[in-house]
């Protein structure tokens, strides 16, 4: 939805009619325009206190907006007028887990109204997991997966949840496999969750095994490939993407682009990638253009990331006290034994759930601070380019995508990656190690930019930034970051993504 409409849709809300309005409402939250409605819808919930509608549109606008508190208040009300909605019931316990407050027994009300659905099991499970009931969140999905065995939804969320309690990830998927062992979806979920634990003797027998069952596919020749190069045969991987044939998607050319940087042809990365810029999905492709381009002196690079004023370095404005009090809340946070799947934390863990969401007052007030930050790093940016990823024209609404903390123990360490689905990045760091900056080159520990040590290690990052508390650093989303070994210590962060906004 254009501006323009939404604004002649915004001037003629229907404040009289809650079921006209909740049409019109919704409408504006999927044309993304959450922001301006809101106002709206609490103006008709205070309107109309006793019209389900109402509060049900105030709790979607809100929870679009990320004001999780409102959200969770207003469904609270739907569902006290319509206590036998299985939808507002969800509704409920869905916005009361991301506000962070008790959840599972909501949910255990809403699976009473909808057993059969599987986004409130997976709640269920969700909140269960947050109230430090690991087990009974594992147990739980299996005794639906026992029924259900190609419900791949639980078997990813039973995966999640068994990793970071550092229990074998694949084990539902294993077990669903002995009873359906030629089901293609089941196959690769195998092989894409070898992988994101980042153990890839598994996937590799997994692929195997796929191979076996289902005969020569396109798909598995590049999750053979992908395999075989992280694994380092790149002789075998270059085998492997002949077989696949040229990727057409860029959700599938970036592992093929991924190989051939390792293998240090940079000139057929980018001549396989720069076609499919401006395609949906596209944003995956821009970390290894921009090594390749690195890697060939090519000029787009430095148009891509050197601009000084994409990074940014802040100090968030709380004192040393403060600090050490949202550290400790933060700490109680990390309830998990073990990494999550498919992250670059290395010796340490990571908070589930989106952390800026929850309504707790520590909380609440750094997610306030950090929104003006990230407004302030916005308002200095180059003026929008036609073309780049971080310079587009329309740079609001700012919305936390996601967001996390992490702690670090001894030679904890993130690997280089990035977060191409946000448009800004981010570490705000509050405790550090007193072994920081040791080593040789006096980097341990430090925040690296534009670095790729796995794929192209002699590539120097275009940054390195100490960390501090209280520091907050911002940088696109699309540029490769890490960090540093350190000998000992702890090492306690936030981080999150802010989305990217909406062209129309």
């Amino acid at each position: 939805m254009h501006a323009a409409e939404a604004s002649d849709r915004i001037a003629r809300f229907p404040l009289a009619d809650p079921a006209a309005a909740l049409g019109t409402g919704l409408a504006l939250i999927n044309g993304d325009h959450a922001e301006a409605l809101l106002p709206l819808a609490r103006r008709l919930a205070e309107a109309h206190p006793a019209s389900v509608q109402a509060h049900q549109l105030l709790g979607l606008a809100a929870r679009a907006a990320t004001d999780s508190l409102t959200a969770f208040e207003a469904f609270a009300a739907a569902a006290a007028l319509a206590p036998h909605d299985a939808l507002i019931a969800h509704s409920r316990a869905r916005t009361a887990l991301e506000a962070g407050l008790p959840a599972a027994a909501l949910f255990a009300a809403a699976a009473a109204l909808a057993p059969q659905d599987g986004s409130v099991i997976l709640g269920h499970a969700a909140a269960l997991f947050h109230d430090g009931r690991a087990g009974e969140a594992t147990t739980r999905l299996e005794s639906v997966l026992a029924a259900n065995p190609l419900w791949l939804d639980g078997h990813r969320s039973h995966a999640v949840f068994s990793a970071q309690m550092g229990e074998d990830p694949l084990a539902s998927t294993t077990a669903a496999l002995a009873k359906h062992p030629h089901s293609p979806e089941l196959l690769h979920l195998a092989i894409s969750l070898a992988l994101q634990a980042r153990d890839l003797p598994r996937a590799e027998a997994a692929e195997r095994a796929a191979h076996g069952a289902l005969g020569p596919q396109p798909w598995l020749a590049l999750m053979a490939g992908h395999i075989a190069s992280e694994s380092g045969a790149l002789i075998a991987a270059d085998t492997h993407f002949a077989v696949a044939g040229t990727p057409a998607d860029p959700g599938a050319a970036w592992m093929h682009a991924r190989h051939l940087i390792r293998a240090a042809r940079p000139e057929a990365a980018a001549a396989l990638l720069e076609p499919m810029l401006g395609r949906p999905n596209a944003n995956a492709l821009w970390p290894y253009l921009s090594l390749a381009w690195r890697m060939t002196g090519d000029p787009r690079a430095a148009w891509l990331e050197s601009d000084p004023r994409l990074v940014g370095v802040y100090d968030i404005g709380l004192p040393p006290p403060q600090l050490a009090a949202l550290a400790d809340h933060l700490r109680a946070l990390h309830i998990a034994t073990s990494a999550p799947l498919d992250q670059s934390v290395r010796g340490g863990t990571q908070t589930d759930g989106n952390l800026l969401l929850r309504i707790e007052p520590p909380i609440r007030d750094l997610k306030a601070r950090l929104l003006a930050i990230v407004e302030r790093h916005v308002a200095q940016l180059p003026p929008p380019e036609a073309g780049h990823p971080t310079l587009p024209a329309a740079r609001a609404p700012l919305r936390i995508a996601g967001s996390w903390s992490v702690r670090l123990a001894d030679a904890g360490f993130h690997t280089d990656h990035v977060h191409p689905q946000g448009w800004f990045s981010s570490a705000l760091y509050l405790a550090v190690p007193e072994t920081l900056g040791a080593g040789e080159d006096g980097h341990a520990g430090w925040l690296s930019l534009g670095e790729a040590r796995d794929l192209v290690p002699e590539l120097a990052p275009l940054r390195l930034v100490e960390p501090k508390p209280g520091r907050l650093v911002l940088f696109p989303s699309t540029m490769w970051h890490g960090t540093r070994p350190y000998p000992a210590g702890e090492r306690l962060t936030v981080a999150f993504d802010i989305a990217s906004p909406r062209q129309d």
